[in-house]
């Protein structure tokens, strides 16, 4: 039987460094299939996923062996935290190793609603010069409003800085006095002040049951008319309905979206409006992080299974 389980596209070299040291099997669809992957974890010492591979009280139940979970990336929501830790399993993540990819994307997303990219790309690849149609706005002394002010919301709004954007920052976990609000003379505010401030708004909120549809009606209606809104983190966070109304309203001028509330989506209005950007959760694939993603946990999961403690648990025995 082999000690380590792959249950997503996870390869590379660090994958195979490990498959000289551990059996490794990688199905890169069993994640699909919860009754299968129930029948191939029962002796299997290691489980490597990404955010697909959902890890339930009942899942565990089957893991005998199971010593250390690797979640190759940042969210934990579908991992049961509690379930793992009544069942002394080590969970190991990549907080830092994608986050400039992410930070690069938010802003490139900024540029495209500002000044209609992906709308003047398609009009004039129909054949169209129409200039004045896709006329934006400058980012400069616009206030950005970053709802999590983790690495990745400190990355965004540090780049954010070079294009002279001022920030304010919604975090609950976060203390005026952190040195990194500090470095990037950002202001720590309420969350309606945020939403009432801010021209450009990008969220980067895990998923909790906290924060599910925290950008609700209620939010969106709070938010300054003309706002641009963007969502790199996870899409339960945003009640797309009411994205929707808020873009028909006019109150928001646009929207990007990596993430959606299901994934993939149905296709619907969103998909129709030449003022919402949506891409298929890529924030975090680049050549660059996949590769220091699957560095950092697959040295995690050796390190579990040589005895050692991981460097970046999320839980530690």
């Amino acid at each position: 039987m082999p000690e380590i389980l792959i249950t997503e596209n996870i390869r590379g070299g660090a994958v195979d460094a490990l498959a000289k040291r551990f059996d490794i099997e990688i199905d890169p669809d069993l994640w699909r299939n919860p009754e299968t992957l129930a029948a191939k974890i029962a002796n299997i010492h290691a489980l490597i996923v990404r955010n697909q591979t959902q890890v339930t009280a009942e899942l565990l139940q089957h893991a005998k062996a199971l010593r250390v979970i690797g979640r190759a990336g940042v969210g934990l929501d579908n991992i049961d935290i509690d379930a793992c830790t009544r069942a002394g399993v080590v969970i190991t993540s990549t907080p830092d190793q994608n986050a400039i990819s992410v930070a690069e994307l938010a802003i490139g997303l900024m540029v495209c609603l500002a000044r209609h990219i992906p709308a003047a790309d398609a009009d004039t690849k129909q054949g169209n010069w129409n200039r004045q149609q896709f006329s934006g706005t400058e980012l400069y002394r616009k206030t950005l409003g970053i709802l999590g002010a983790g690495k990745i919301g400190f990355l965004t709004a540090s780049r954010a800085r070079a294009f002279g954007m001022k920030v304010l920052a919604y975090d609950p976990f976060v203390s005026r006095d952190s040195v990194l609000l500090s470095e990037l003379d950002a202001q720590l505010v309420s969350l309606d002040e945020l939403l009432e401030r801010s021209d450009v708004i990008s969220c980067h909120l895990p998923s909790t049951p906290d924060t599910l549809r925290l950008l609700n009606a209620d939010c969106f209606g709070k938010m300054k008319r003309g706002a641009l809104f963007i969502n790199t983190s996870r899409g339960d966070v945003v009640d797309e309905l009411a994205l929707l109304d808020a873009l028909r309203s006019g109150n928001l001028a646009g929207a990007a979206l990596d993430v959606r509330q299901k994934e993939p989506p149905v296709k619907g209005e969103l998909e129709t409006m030449p003022n919402v950007v949506l891409i298929p959760h890529i924030a975090a694939l680049t050549t660059e992080a996949q590769q220091r993603v699957s560095q950092a946990i697959c040295e995690d999961v050796t390190r579990v299974l040589s005895g050692q403690p991981p460097l970046n648990a999320v839980v530690r025995f």
